[in-house]
């Protein structure tokens, strides 16, 4: 029997019916990847030392280097994600994404979740199925949740967890609201249509110069902002900790139609529109309000930047 770091240790025996458990391998004894093996247990998150036995055998995650020893995987059909589990890559991708916003390297979101580097990097570029405990330390290390994580909840609308027994809500200054607008997002404009009809329209944006700046189609309902004193605003709110704030931009906008200021917009964007589609109208919202809110505990805890 040998196993890498990241791998899966499980112990299962059907001839007695005992119950499976399994665990993921933190630690070696020898360099040639033979037991016994530091487990931390998916069920207990406690790590003990074990000398498997012979109803023990070893996940191995695809580690990549040719030679890798696989003879001792679990059959295809153990070995694959089980039913509602998240597709191949998600999980990696989503924690990927938390370790950047967070400018963690991979070395000191490794440190900060107990795991081997090397893990960390499979686990953000290959299809995998890490464990829970695994999943645990992961959104601890990063300030999110398990069910982040695995992608649960995309579909429904932040804001449903508990409230906080002793919240407190306070005013966000200009230049704490400047702070929070400065990096590129998601945010909402406030419109009212051609038809006469009020709308709240999602936009991937910019900040250049001090302008927001987003782009859209000719003649959508985010156009119909141009010429108008228009209402934008970007937030954020954490389920977990029941936590959050909101900026709320006001100011003139205008279309951008000068070829050098357009072209400059091209190159200083991060995304395209995840719209998609052609949308190659630039608006631009110069704010003369900013007014924003922040709720945290009442004791002060809370972080103070996003």
């Amino acid at each position: 029997m040998r196993a890498h770091l990241g791998d899966q240790l499980v112990i299962e025996s059907p001839a007695t019916g005992a119950a499976r458990r399994d665990g993921e391998i933190v630690g070696l004894h020898h360099e040639d990847g033979t037991p016994p093996y530091d487990v931390r247990w998916s069920d207990t998150d406690e790590v003990t030392l074990v000398f498997p036995g012979p109803d023990a055998h070893v996940r191995h995650l695809d580690h990549g280097p040719p030679g890798t020893d696989t003879s001792e995987a679990e059959p295809a059909s153990e070995a694959a994600p089980q039913a509602g589990a998240p597709n191949p890559g998600d999980v990696g991708r989503r924690v990927a994404v938390e370790r950047r916003r967070h400018g963690l390297s991979r070395g000191e979101a490794a440190r900060r979740a107990r795991m081997s580097p090397d893990y960390l990097a499979y686990l953000e570029e290959h299809p995998a199925d890490p464990t829970v405990a695994t999943l645990i330390r992961l959104a601890d290390a990063l300030g999110t949740t398990v069910t982040a994580l695995r992608g649960a909840g995309v579909d429904t609308p932040p804001g449903q967890g508990h409230a906080l027994l002793h919240p407190h809500l306070r005013d966000l200054t200009p230049e704490e609201c400047r702070t929070l607008l400065s990096t590129h997002g998601v945010g909402r404009i406030a419109v009212t249509t051609p038809d006469g009809r009020p709308a709240i329209i999602p936009v991937n944006y910019e900040i250049v110069d001090d302008d927001i700046v987003f782009r859209t189609a000719p003649g959508s309902a985010a156009a119909a902002a141009v010429g108008t004193d228009a209402a934008f605003e970007v937030d954020h709110m954490d389920d977990a900790s029941s936590q959050g704030w909101s900026v709320l931009a006001v100011g003139p906008a205008s279309a951008v139609t000068e070829t050098a200021a357009v072209r400059r917009l091209v190159q200083r964007a991060h995304t395209a529109p995840w719209a998609g589609g052609k949308r190659e109208m630039w608006v631009a919202i110069r704010p003369v309000r900013l007014t924003g809110r922040r709720i945290t505990p009442a004791d002060g805890q809370a972080a103070t930047g996003h």
